[in-house]
C-alpha cells in the first residue's frame, strides 16, 4: 500500500508540539495538507512542516483527492461536523478527544465512517504508553488477585483570558465542560481500558476557583461490572499538577506517580518492585502509526469510534448528575 497521505484540520497548540510532526515522521504516511481559518497562519504551518497545500476553509480539503485522512485537530464543537463531512468525501478519520459534546453526535460519527467505508479512531493516545500496556498485561495475568479500588489524579492549573488561544476550552459551547471533558476523558478512557465496562457513574462538579461557566474540580465515582470501583479526581484550581494512578486488588497494588513519565511502582507476592516505562518522545506518534497499520491491515484502528463513544457515555452521565 502507498504511504497514507493526510490533511490536519486545526493547526493549534497541540497540533505543532504533537499532531503535525507525528503525520509528518509517521512511517507509511506523509502530511500534504493544513487548514486553519487564518489564511496567512495555515500558509506558515504548511511551510513549518512541509506540508504541499493549505486551505482556509477545512471543507475544500476533505474534498482533496490527494487526501486519503483527516486528523481532526479543532475544538469539540466541531468534531461531529467534520468527522461526518470527512467520511461522506471517503476520508479516514482520526479524531482528537473528546470525540464529541455527546453520545448523540458520536453515533453519527460511527454511522457516517461506517457507511462509507472509512475508518474512525479517536486521540486517546495514553492507549498506547508502555507503562499502560505493561499495567494491562499485569492485569490480565490477575497478579493482584481482584481488583478492589482505582484511584486517578490530574491536576494542571489552568484559567485562560478571554482572549488566549486555549480559551476555547473553557468555553461550554466549543469544549462541552471543563477539565474532567477535557483531561478527564483521558482518565475514563484509561479506566475502560484496564477495568473494562462500567455499569454506574457518579459525577459532583463544582466552580471552587475560578468564576466561570465550567467547572475547575469535578470528581466522579464509577462502579465497573467486573466489580472494582475507581474514582477520577480533576482540577484547574490546585498550585500542584498531578497525573497518578493507583490499582489496589486483593494480593497486591499498582502505583504510577506520574503516567507521562511511565515509572512504576508494584507491590505483590514478588515483593516491592520498581519498572520504568516510558512513553514515546512524541506522545502521538503511536496514535497515528496504530491508525496507519489499521488503514494497511483493514481492521479497526486500537482506539476506534466505538471506544471513543463509551468514554463519552461515561462523560455525559458525569455531566448529567
Amino acid at each position: 500500500m502507498a504511504d497514507v497521505r493526510w490533511g490536519l484540520i486545526g493547526c493549534g497548540d497541540i497540533a505543532r508540539k504533537r499532531v503535525a510532526p507525528a503525520l509528518r515522521d509517521a512511517e507509511g504516511g506523509r502530511l500534504v495538507s493544513v487548514s486553519r481559518a487564518r489564511a496567512d497562519l495555515a500558509a506558515d504551518f504548511a511551510k513549518e512542516f512541509g506540508a504541499a497545500k493549505w486551505y482556509p476553509d477545512w471543507r475544500g480539503q476533505v474534498h482533496d483527492s490527494d487526501i486519503d485522512a483527516v486528523y481532526i485537530a479543532t475544538p469539540v464543537d466541531l468534531h461531529a461536523q467534520q468527522t461526518v463531512a470527512a467520511a461522506e468525501a471517503g476520508k479516514h478519520v482520526l479524531c482528537e478527544k473528546p470525540m464529541a459534546l455527546d453520545v448523540a453526535s458520536c453515533d453519527r460519527m460511527i454511522a457516517a465512517c461506517k457507511a462509507n467505508s472509512v475508518r474512525l479512531g479517536v486521540a486517546y493516545y495514553r492507549r498506547f504508553y508502555p507503562v499502560v500496556k505493561r499495567i494491562k498485561e499485569m492485569l490480565d495475568w490477575e497478579e493482584f488477585g481482584r481488583i478492589v479500588i482505582a484511584q486517578v489524579n490530574a491536576f494542571e492549573s489552568f484559567n485562560p483570558k478571554p482572549w488566549e488561544p486555549r480559551a476555547w476550552l473553557v468555553d461550554p459551547a466549543q469544549a462541552g465542560g471543563g477539565p474532567m471533558m477535557d483531561f478527564g476523558s483521558h482518565r475514563v478512557e484509561l479506566l475502560l481500558n484496564l477495568l473494562g465496562p462500567v455499569g454506574d457513574v457518579k459525577g459532583f462538579l463544582d466552580r471552587i476557583r475560578f468564576d466561570r461557566k465550567v467547572e475547575d474540580t469535578g470528581l466522579a465515582v464509577m462502579r465497573f461490572e467486573g466489580g472494582a470501583r475507581a474514582q477520577i479526581t480533576v482540577t484547574h484550581a490546585a498550585a500542584e499538577p498531578r497525573d497518578t494512578l493507583d490499582i489496589y486488588g486483593t494480593a497486591g497494588s499498582i502505583h504510577v506517580e506520574s503516567l507521562n513519565r511511565g515509572d512504576l511502582r508494584i507491590v505483590g507476592q514478588f515483593g516491592d518492585r520498581q519498572e520504568s516505562h516510558p512513553p514515546h518522545a512524541n506522545l502521538h506518534q503511536p496514535l497515528v502509526e496504530d491508525f496507519i497499520q489499521a488503514l494497511r491491515k483493514m481492521r479497526e484502528p486500537a482506539v476506534s469510534g466505538e471506544a471513543g463513544r463509551d468514554v463519552q457515555r461515561v462523560l455525559e452521565t458525569i455531566y448529567r448528575e
